[in-house]
C-alpha cells in the first residue's frame, strides 16, 4: 500500500494538535467553530425552510409536520451519538499515529452507519401510525403524516452517513469541508422545497410529500459529495474488511457511541413527551410549539458548535496532563454562552414580530408563539451550559456521567414542570416550566463538572506525588 497518504495526513495533523494543546483557548475554538456554525446554520435551516413553505399549505399539515419533529430529530441525535463514538476513537488513533487502525475505524462506522440507517428506514415504515397516534396525532393530521414521513424514513440513512463521514473529517481538525458541505445541501433543499411542494415549471406539486422528497434528495447528494473527498477516501479502506474486525471496531466505537447515542436520543424523547403535552391545548398549540421549536434550534448555534469543538480540545489536554487549561476552556465557554444567549434573547424579542406573523396562520397560533419566544430562549444560556458540560463529559471518557446528567435535565425536572406548567397555566404554563427547568439543571450541571475537575487535579497532583515518592 502506498504510504504517502499517511504521511500526509501525519504532516497535517501536527499543526493542529499543537494549536489545540498550546494555541490561545479562545482563539483556537473560534477558528474551530466557525466553518461548524456555518454549516450547522444552513443545516438547521432545513426544518425553518420546510416549515416556512409549509405553513403556506394551512394550520393543519403544519401541525402534522410539527408532530414529525420529535421522530425526525431522535433519527438526527442517533446519528449525533455515532458520530460522537467515531469523532473520538478516530482522533484518538491518529493522535497515536496508527493510521492503519484509523482507516479500520472510519470505514466500519461508516458501515455501521449504513446498517443503522436501513434498520431505522425499515422499523420506522413498520410503526409509522401506531407511533403517531401515541404522540397525540388525530385523524385530520395523519394522512399529512403519513405523506411526508414514508418518505421521510426511507432516507434515513442518507441522514446518518454523512454525519459519521463528517465526524471522521472533524477528527482530523477538518471543519471546512463538513461545512461546506452542509451549507450546499441546504441551498439544495431550499431549491427542491420551492419546486416539489408547490410544484414549478415541470415538477408536480406534492404538498407534504414534496418537502420530505426535498430532503432526501438533499442529504443523499450530500452523502455522494462526501465520498468525493480525497482526504475521507485515504480513511477508507473496504480492501481488508473481515468479520472479526468489523465486531472489534464496532465494539470500540460503541464504549462511547452508545451512551452518546443513548444520551443523544433521550432529547427527542422528552420533546416528545412535551409535544404530547401541549397537543392537549390544541392543533393551534401544536403548530405555534413546532416553530418554537425550530427557531429555538437556530438560537442554539453557538452552543451546538461548541459542543462539537469544545470535546477535541478537552481530550487532548486532559491526556496531556494540562488540567488548568481544560478548566479554563470549560468554564470560559460555560461565561461565554450565558452572555451570548441572553443577547440571543434580546434580538428574538426585536424579531418577534415578523417571526410570529411570517411562521404562523391565525391569532390562537400567534398567541403560542409569542409566549414561547418569551420564556423559552430565555433558558437558552443555562441549557447551554448542561450541554457543554454533557459533551466536556463525553470527551472526558465518562460518558455516564453525561448521560445522568441528561435524565436530571429532561425526565426528572423539564417533563415534570412542563406538566405542572401546563396544567396551572395553559401552554405558557408550559413554557415558564421549561425555562424553570433549565435554570435549575444549569446550576447541578456546572456544580457538578467543577467537583469532577477538581478531583481530577486532585488524582493528578497525588499520582505525581507518589512518581516522585517512588525515585
Amino acid at each position: 500500500m502506498s504510504t504517502s497518504p499517511s504521511s500526509a495526513e501525519g504532516v497535517s495533523r501536527r499543526p493542529m494538535r499543537r494549536e489545540l494543546l498550546e494555541g490561545p483557548i479562545a482563539l483556537t475554538l473560534l477558528r474551530k467553530c466557525l466553518p461548524v456554525v456555518g454549516g450547522m446554520i444552513a443545516m438547521m435551516s432545513f426544518n425553518l425552510v420546510d416549515t416556512w413553505f409549509i405553513a403556506r399549505l394551512g394550520a393543519v399539515p403544519l401541525a402534522a409536520v410539527s408532530f414529525t419533529f420529535p421522530v425526525v430529530f431522535a433519527v438526527i441525535s442517533l446519528a449525533i451519538g455515532l458520530g460522537i463514538g467515531t469523532s473520538a476513537v478516530v482522533a484518538r488513533r491518529l493522535g497515536q499515529g496508527d493510521i492503519e487502525t484509523v482507516r479500520r475505524r472510519a470505514t466500519d462506522a461508516a458501515l455501521l452507519a449504513l446498517v443503522v440507517g436501513v434498520l431505522l428506514s425499515l422499523l420506522g415504515l413498520a410503526t409509522l401510525e401506531p407511533l403517531f397516534r401515541l404522540l397525540g396525532a388525530d385523524a385530520a393530521l395523519m394522512p399529512h403524516i403519513r405523506n411526508y414521513m414514508g418518505i421521510w424514513y426511507l432516507g434515513a440513512a442518507a441522514v446518518i452517513v454523512p454525519r459519521v463521514l463528517n465526524s471522521v473529517l472533524r477528527a482530523q481538525g477538518n471543519t471546512l469541508i463538513p461545512g461546506l458541505m452542509m451549507a450546499l445541501a441546504a441551498l439544495l433543499n431550499g431549491l427542491l422545497d420551492w419546486l416539489l411542494i408547490f410544484g414549478v415549471g415541470p415538477f408536480p406539486a406534492l404538498g407534504v410529500q414534496g418537502a420530505a422528497l426535498a430532503t432526501l434528495l438533499s442529504w443523499s447528494a450530500m452523502t455522494a459529495a462526501l465520498f468525493g473527498q480525497r482526504e475521507l477516501r485515504d480513511c477508507l479502506d473496504l480492501r481488508r474488511l473481515t468479520l472479526g474486525g468489523l465486531v472489534g471496531s464496532w465494539r470500540e466505537l460503541s464504549r462511547i457511541a452508545l451512551p452518546a447515542a443513548i444520551t443523544s436520543v433521550f432529547t427527542p424523547l422528552a420533546l416528545a413527551l412535551i409535544t404530547r403535552i401541549v397537543a392537549g391545548h390544541g392543533h393551534h398549540a401544536v403548530a405555534g410549539y413546532g416553530v418554537g421549536t425550530r427557531i429555538e434550534a437556530i438560537a442554539q448555534i453557538a452552543v451546538l458548535a461548541l459542543s462539537m469543538t469544545l470535546p477535541p480540545l478537552v481530550s487532548q489536554n486532559v491526556g496531556a496532563g494540562q488540567h488548568e487549561r481544560v478548566r479554563r476552556a470549560i468554564f470560559g465557554c460555560f461565561v461565554f454562552v450565558l452572555a451570548w444567549q441572553l443577547g440571543v434573547w434580546l434580538l428574538l424579542q426585536l424579531l418577534a414580530p415578523w417571526l410570529v406573523a411570517g411562521y404562523t396562520a391565525g391569532e390562537a397560533t400567534a398567541a403560542v408563539l409569542r409566549d414561547f419566544l418569551w420564556w423559552v430562549p430565555l433558558g437558552l444560556g443555562a441549557q447551554g451550559v448542561v450541554i457543554l458540560a454533557v459533551s466536556s463529559f463525553n470527551a472526558l471518557h465518562e460518558p455516564s456521567r453525561a448521560m445522568r446528567l441528561s435524565v436530571i435535565r429532561l425526565f426528572l425536572l423539564t417533563v415534570p414542570l412542563a406538566w405542572l406548567g401546563g396544567a396551572i397555566g395553559d401552554t405558557q404554563g408550559i413554557f415558564i416550566g421549561l425555562f424553570l427547568a433549565n435554570v435549575l439543571v444549569g446550576l447541578v450541571a456546572w456544580r457538578t463538572l467543577h467537583r469532577r475537575l477538581d478531583a481530577m487535579r486532585a488524582e493528578e497532583v497525588e499520582l505525581r506525588g507518589g512518581s516522585v515518592n517512588s525515585l
